[in-house]
């Protein structure tokens, strides 16, 4: 799913033999602890492997083809199309979280981008201020306090969670095109979503390679980040053994001088070693 940016052979041979010995040294490391959302990780780093390979052989050449091809309004449009359709689903699961305001925005946006913008390919509800949500039924679990379970990496379709699978096959059922009855047409439409879909992710594919020592690490936690802050809109529970780094800052001295630090409370070694 990722490549290396086209740079001078030394410093991509450098930058991946440093690479192989990074994985190496974690691989050797018996004693490495497992992040506890991630109990399936042997398995799931194999998926990656696969996912990734597939998509360096098969998506990304094909999206990069698509780009290439597709004049840039063209690509908008459709993409703008598909965004209409998940509004759709967006609906129904807003209803069902009982968040009516969301819903009507979202049937708002249906209806006016479907007519006046010409089925979906020009997004005028965004400039008419009817924002976009995006719920699916994973968040709608994840909202009725269904726990999201073990990380779970999906060969092909990439990360995801054992609450967000049951979700997905809730968001099949509501996708306006699942009840289309002649097979071609469905996949038709469904192999140029997901083409569209990378092509738009092309270069935030090439920044997490070269930003990341472990690819699968990084994506992993930004996935579980990001799903985290969708379920509770933004606004998730502070994480306990994550602690404030603002807390012991003082905001309010009106004074105009430098925000005053407050000292951190003296700890015995028995406390310290408690923790």
């Amino acid at each position: 799913m990722y490549s290396w940016k086209s740079t001078p052979l030394t410093r991509r041979s450098a930058g991946l033999a440093l690479s192989a010995l990074l994985f190496a040294g974690c691989a050797s490391n018996p004693n490495r602890v497992t992040d506890p959302r991630d109990p399936l990780e042997p398995f799931n780093r194999a998926v990656f492997r696969f996912n990734t390979d597939f998509d360096n052989a098969f998506m990304r050449p094909l999206a990069k083809g698509y780009q290439a091809v597709t004049p840039e309004p063209v690509d908008r449009g459709i993409t703008n199309f598909f965004s209409n359709i998940d509004d759709f689903t967006s609906f129904v699961n807003n209803i069902l979280q009982f968040k009516m305001s969301r819903a009507g925005s979202d049937l708002g946006r249906i209806f006016m981008n479907s007519t006046v913008g010409l089925l979906g390919f020009f997004d005028v509800a965004t400039n008419a201020g009817l924002p976009s949500y995006k719920e699916d039924f994973g968040q709608t679990l994840g909202y009725w306090g269904i726990p999201p379970g073990a990380y779970f990496m999906l060969p092909i379709f990439g990360p995801s969670n054992l609450r967000d699978n049951v979700g997905f096959a809730g968001d099949i059922v509501t996708d306006p095109f699942f009840s289309i009855e002649t097979g071609k047409i469905y996949w038709g439409f469904a192999t140029l979503r997901v083409v569209d879909f990378r092509a738009d992710r092309l270069t935030a594919g090439e920044i997490l390679t070269d930003a990341a020592l472990d690819p699968y690490i990084f994506l992993r936690d930004a996935y579980l980040q990001r799903r985290q802050n969708l379920v509770y809109d933004g606004n998730p529970p502070e994480s306990e053994d994550q602690a404030d780094i603002w807390a012991d800052i003082d905001f309010k001295d009106g004074d105009g001088s430098a925000p005053l630090v407050k000292p951190a409370p003296t700890r015995t070694r028995t406390e310290t070693f408690a923790q």
